[in-house]
C-alpha cells in the first residue's frame, strides 16, 4: 500500500510529529517540488505562505494545518474552495501566551529593568526613587476574551486582580463584560490584547482610545501586531499616560524599527510568548492529528474554514 507524503513548511521537528501521522504517512521536512507535487498534508509554520501559487503546486493537497490560530499568510478562501480543510491549533499555545502576559506585566510593574541597573551601576542609596507597583488590588481589563483571554483572566485571579473583559465579537459573562471599550480603559490598570485582527479592529488602541486610560496604565500585546497604532502608544508613554508597554506581536513581522523600541519602559519579545518547549510539542503534536485525521477520513478537531467541503478533500 502507497504511503501518504506530509511535506513541512518551515522547522518541524519529525520525531513528534512522525509517531502522530503514523507508519502510513512518509514526512518531508525539506520538500523539493516533487514531493510538492505529490503531497496530500501540509503541516505549515506561521511565518510561511500559502497562496494560490503554493495550491497550484500542491494539486493533491488534502489538509493544511497550521501550527497555531493565525492564518493571516494562508488563503483560506482559496482552500475551501479546493476542498482543503485549514487546520488550527488553538490549545497548545494558549497557557504560553498568558504566562508570556504575566512575565511582561511583573517586568513592567515590578520595574525589573531600572533595579536591575541601579544594582549593577552600585546605585542602592537611589533604590527609592523607583516606584514599584502591585498587582494584588489592581484591575485587568482584557480585550478578546477567548481561550488566551480567558487564562490570563484565571491568572489574574491568582494575583489577587480583579478582571473586566470586552470583546468585539462575543461577549464575555456577565461578571466580567464590560459593554464599551472606552469604560474598559478607564477602569483598567491593565490593558492585554488578544482580539483577532480584522479590519474593525486594526489599531483598535489608538489615539482616542489611549485618551481615556487612567494614568500609569501598563500595556501588553501579545496578541496581533495591528491591534494598535505605535505612534499613538510612543505618545501615551511619552505623556505617562501609559507607564510601559510590552509588545510580542508586531505589524509587519518581521518586526520594523519603530521609535518606540527604544523607549526604557518596553519590553520586546520576537512573538515567542507562544512558543515555549512545550507549548511548540502540543502544537506539532495537534497539527500532526489534525493532518492524521483528514487523511483517515475523520473531522479534525478544529478549523480556521468550517465550510470546507469535506466531499472534495476525501474524493
Amino acid at each position: 500500500m502507497s504511503k501518504h507524503v506530509v511535506v513541512a513548511l518551515g522547522p518541524v521537528d519529525a520525531g513528534t510529529v512522525g509517531p502522530v501521522l503514523g507508519e502510513r504517512v512518509t514526512f518531508v521536512t525539506d520538500p523539493t517540488p516533487e514531493d510538492l507535487a505529490v503531497a496530500e498534508g501540509a503541516i505549515v509554520r506561521a511565518d510561511r505562505r500559502v497562496d494560490e501559487d503554493f495550491l497550484d503546486r500542491t494539486p493533491r493537497l488534502r489538509v493544511i494545518a497550521r501550527t497555531g490560530v493565525g492564518v493571516d499568510l494562508v488563503d483560506v478562501t482559496a482552500a475551501s474552495a479546493r476542498g482543503i480543510p485549514v487546520v488550527i491549533t488553538p490549545d497548545s499555545g494558549s497557557r504560553a501566551v498568558a504566562e508570556g502576559v504575566f512575565a511582561m506585566t511583573l517586568h513592567l510593574t515590578k520595574r525589573l529593568k531600572p533595579l536591575t541597573e541601579l544594582v549593577r551601576d552600585g546605585r542602592w542609596a537611589e533604590r527609592n526613587a523607583v516606584p514599584v507597583g502591585d498587582l494584588d488590588g489592581a484591575t485587568l481589563g482584557i480585550i478578546g476574551y477567548g481561550r488566551i483571554g480567558r487564562r490570563v483572566g484565571e491568572l489574574a485571579a491568582a494575583f489577587g486582580m480583579s478582571t473586566l473583559a470586552y470583546d468585539p465579537f462575543s461577549p464575555p459573562p456577565s461578571q466580567f463584560a464590560c459593554s464599551d471599550l472606552g469604560e474598559l480603559a478607564e477602569s483598567s490598570d491593565v490593558l492585554t490584547l488578544h482580539a483577532p485582527l480584522t479590519d474593525g479592529t486594526r489599531h483598535l488602541v489608538n489615539e482616542e482610545l489611549l485618551a481615556r486610560v487612567k494614568p500609569g496604565t501598563i500595556l501588553i500585546n501579545c496578541g496581533r501586531g495591528g491591534l494598535l497604532d505605535p505612534d499613538a502608544t510612543l505618545a501615551a508613554l511619552e505623556s505617562g499616560r501609559l507607564a510601559g508597554v510590552g509588545l510580542d506581536v508586531f505589524d509587519p513581522e518581521p518586526a520594523l524599527y519603530h521609535p518606540l523600541f527604544d523607549h526604557p519602559d518596553v519590553v520586546l519579545t520576537p512573538h515567542l510568548m507562544g512558543m515555549t518547549r512545550r507549548a511548540m510539542t502540543l502544537t506539532f503534536v495537534d497539527a500532526a492529528r489534525g493532518v492524521a485525521d483528514v487523511l483517515a477520513g475523520r473531522p479534525p478537531a478544529a478549523v480556521a474554514n468550517p465550510d470546507w467541503n469535506q466531499r472534495k478533500a476525501t474524493a
